[in-house]
């Protein structure tokens, strides 16, 4: 009997242990998973669906700095009245930007330099008033006769700025593959948002290279993207027959996209009555290159470029038609970045199991 008590013993007991282990590992991997949707689900309610954002005042009004109660866009008046130049901080085609102060916050004055592309500055105030959400820098004021708007103030400026940002010590800890991996989204957040928005398919245009692209945005305090420049944002109507084209000159170049480049070759000189217009396809074309100066050059950035290269490789098919929308590729950023989070926080869990 006692011998066969031991040898009950030795038979079982060591399965014991590997159960428990196993249990205690598929607990942690749940919690884990549970963990991570919480987190990525608060991080993706800022992105790729259009919907209202309850922290945004009622159309007309505004608040921000901390300030509960929403106030109404400021005057012309108010603005002569309440608003103060700083200094000169940008002159681009169309207008001057000023760093001002306003109740003792700062903002930003935007004022329009050349009269003859007047149209171009208030179509740029009319998509910046129709179009305020979560993605599109804060409107605070504008005075349509004196050619000003005042927005909000974001002191790490464009995303023109971003590795130098990234470099500052007290930044250095956002300097990771997931935190650029998150303003890649937050960008193609800001497509998706301009191509089901409440005034239809907005094409960017103003795009033409990446240095102009990234001068278009902005990169706030808590390392989110908004749009900031929205002068040229033609409208897709397909429904309508209208198509847009990006401008009265010729493009060029492998940044733009193949559609927007003169199909006739360089025997037959550029008209752009010849020029056929395109949708809004274009923007698609540009993700990876932007993208890929968001991921930049840091541990693990390689690792996602490789999970991302069959959706770019779509992105840059030369029928527009055969691109993805910018949601499918916001849900396969989504799917990625999900993916990667799970393996670095729990390596070597697959071979586990």
């Amino acid at each position: 009997m006692e011998k066969k008590q031991h040898f009950v013993r030795r038979e079982f007991l060591p399965r014991e242990v590997p159960s428990i282990s196993l249990a205690l590992l598929l607990a942690a991997v749940l919690l884990l998973n549970a963990l991570l949707y919480l987190y990525l689900n608060k991080f993706y309610s800022s992105l790729g669906r259009v919907e209202p954002d309850p922290g945004l005042c009622p159309f007309g009004h505004f608040k921000f700095g901390g300030v509960k109660n929403c106030s109404p866009w400021l005057s012309c008046e108010a603005i002569n009245r309440e608003v103060r130049k700083l200094k000169c901080v940008g002159e681009g085609a169309v207008k001057k930007v000023f760093l001002s102060e306003w109740k003792e916050k700062k903002v930003v004055l935007s004022q329009l330099t050349n009269s003859e592309l007047k149209e171009d500055f208030l179509h740029g105030l009319k998509m910046l008033k129709a179009l305020q959400s979560k993605h599109v820098v804060r409107l605070l004021g504008y005075c349509e006769q004196q050619f000003t708007i005042l927005t909000e103030y974001h002191p790490l400026g464009s995303l023109k700025g971003l590795n130098e940002t990234l470099h500052i010590p007290k930044y250095k800890a956002m300097n990771t593959w997931h935190r650029r991996l998150m303003l890649a989204m937050d960008y193609v957040g800001v497509i998706r948002y301009l191509h089901s928005s409440p005034l239809g398919t907005l094409v960017m245009c103003d795009s033409n290279d990446l240095d102009k692209v990234l001068s278009q945005y902005l990169l706030t305090s808590d390392f989110h993207v908004l749009v900031n420049d929205l002068d040229a944002l033609p409208l897709v109507n397909r429904s309508a027959g209208r198509l847009v084209k990006c401008g009265h000159r010729e493009l060029r170049g492998e940044f733009v996209a193949p559609e927007q480049r003169w199909p006739y070759g360089e025997d037959v000189p550029f008209e752009d009555d010849l020029m056929p217009p395109y949708d809004e396809k274009t923007d698609i074309w540009k993700i990876p290159d932007v993208s890929n100066f968001f991921l930049g050059h840091v541990e693990g950035s390689d690792i996602v470029r490789l999970h991302l290269f069959d959706i770019h490789a779509a992105c840059k098919k030369e029928d527009p038609a055969e691109r993805p929308s910018a949601q499918e590729v916001l849900d396969t950023y989504r799917k990625v970045l999900t993916l990667l989070i799970r393996e670095a926080a729990m390596p070597g869990t697959r071979e586990m199991l």
